[in-house]
């Protein structure tokens, strides 16, 4: 096996970089000085969490390569844990990507490896053949329908862009708190990127009143362990359930000693699109367009985020469905111009939407929200409308729309949301076209819109966040387009 790890690492090497080669040295030292030198490397263990984008698929090959390199040199290295994001609602190519880079990374047998995803809640070794469980795939499915029925009059893009990053810090939490912990957690988001972050959460939490007694800022757990309580909360909040009360860490908590957290973004980025060509080669990843620019935001797929803005253009807004994928592609563009993407990228990107091509795409798009969560066209539409909440405030011209033939079970449907006695068809209708259960459907129809609501309301907070954690405009109730606290402020 030793023999096969020096040709992992030799072909490793070959498709760095210049500056990433001049950079593995440097890497190496930070991590060896974290150990307290390289007698203890053997004993140093380190996480890394990797979402699908291609940049944390390239500084991962950079810190194999950092581990390969001291194995080299030295009796032992140190191991290496991988909290891996992996959910029904990803591409296709995405999940190949995450395959292929650790095939190509030979890091499958290493015992100094640990490949872990989070499945309903669950840690499990990660394994290309397993498919989300049921369970994790319905848990997804509500969240994605209960989001849009309580968030109709929001930005589209907003409504799972935040959600996405409480879902990796809960796979965080529970990979950090995996078969005995880790030593340290390896970051290589910019400094600018773990400022607005850290601006994000502490507010959240202080919304939340979840904040602990030991700041966040100084213990990468104690983060943590917020963003987790304050998933629960919000998981509470979208299922109508009252929220559990938080569960803080106790006194002692101050005694335990702080996770150290070390930032390698300044070594293992580079800006050389040709080299970084090479080295995507070397990892087999594919350039996806359904996953990109909001490839880092967890549970948010563009490709059924722009579908569904073409889909309310077509139907809410009675215009076209063009008009709605136009919208999305000018928020995507803002979005890549902030994060200074090479134009041939972005060319690429807003290609994959052209008006000849808007059929197959539209085609695409439905075929995944039935593939990964049993969702159909219509059952997208419905969420768009919300027929249900503020006791069927808009049924009626949802059904006028979309299923005028059910006008004259209105009667019967109000009924059925009240909890009475309705006829049996006309509860399945609702259960199919909505694709929520009747007792969802039910707290739904109890329940207020979120404009409605408070606008400290936890879930108001979380979803006028965008894939960059920042704010997106809103409009509010009496239709004045607002825009929230600017993100970095306290």
């Amino acid at each position: 096996m030793q023999y096969i790890y020096q040709q992992v690492l030799q072909r490793l090497l070959e498709h760095l970089s210049q500056a990433q080669k001049a950079s593995l040295q440097l890497l190496i030292q930070r991590l060896i000085v974290a150990a307290g030198g390289v007698e203890r490397i053997k004993g140093l263990r380190l996480m890394f969490v990797l979402d699908a984008s291609l940049s944390s698929a390239q500084a991962l090959a950079c810190l194999r390569a950092a581990q390969l390199s001291i194995a080299a040199r030295s009796p032992a290295t140190f191991h290496l844990r991988i909290a891996t994001a992996w959910q029904a609602g990803m591409s296709t190519t995405a999940l190949a990507n995450i395959d292929s880079t650790f095939s190509r990374l030979f890091m499958h047998d290493d015992p100094r490896i640990d490949l872990l995803v989070l499945d309903a809640g669950e840690l499990l070794p990660y394994d290309s053949r397993r498919a989300p469980s049921g369970e994790q795939q319905q848990a997804e499915r509500q969240e994605w329908l209960l989001c849009g029925h309580l968030s109709s009059d929001g930005p589209l893009l907003a409504n799972f862009a935040s959600h996405g990053y409480l879902h990796l810090a809960e796979l965080a939490l529970q990979a950090l708190r995996y078969k005995g912990g880790v030593d340290a957690i390896i970051s290589t988001e910019s400094l600018a990127d773990r400022k607005r972050y850290l601006a994000w959460s502490r507010r959240s939490l202080r919304d939340a009143e979840l904040l602990g007694a030991r700041p966040i800022h100084s213990c990468a757990i104690s983060l943590l362990e917020g963003m987790s309580e304050l998933r629960a909360r919000y998981w509470n909040l979208l299922q109508g359930r009252e929220p559990a009360p938080a569960v803080l860490p106790g006194p002692d908590a101050d005694c335990r000693p702080a996770l150290r957290f070390i930032a390698i973004d300044d070594l293992v980025s580079d800006r050389d699109s040709h080299q970084g060509e090479r080295l995507s080669r070397f990892l087999g990843h594919r350039f996806d367009e359904q996953a990109f620019p909001c490839e880092r935001s967890g549970v948010a797929n563009p490709l059924l985020l722009a579908h569904l803005q073409g889909l309310q253009a077509e139907f809410v807004d009675d215009t076209r469905y063009r008009d709605g994928i136009e919208r999305y592609l000018q928020q995507t563009r803002q979005l890549m111009q902030r994060k200074a993407l090479a134009q041939s990228l972005q060319t690429r990107v807003l290609n994959h939407w052209q008006p000849g091509v808007l059929e197959l795409r539209r085609s695409k798009a439905n075929d995944f929200a039935l593939q990964a969560y049993g969702l159909r066209e219509a059952q997208l539409v419905c969420q768009l409308f919300s027929p249900f909440v503020g006791q069927g405030l808009k049924l009626e011209a949802f059904l006028r729309r979309c299923h005028p033939g059910m006008l004259v079970a209105v009667p019967y449907l109000h009924k059925a949301l009240r909890r009475q006695p309705a006829p049996e068809p006309v509860v399945q209708w609702l259960v199919d076209t909505s694709g929520l259960p009747l007792v969802m459907l039910q707290q739904l129809y109890a329940r207020e819109p979120l404009a409605e609501r408070r606008a400290d309301c936890l879930l108001n907070r979380l979803r006028v966040r965008g894939a960059d954690l920042r704010h997106l405009q809103a409009e509010a109730a009496n239709g004045v387009r607002h825009r929230g606290d600017q993100v970095g402020s306290p």
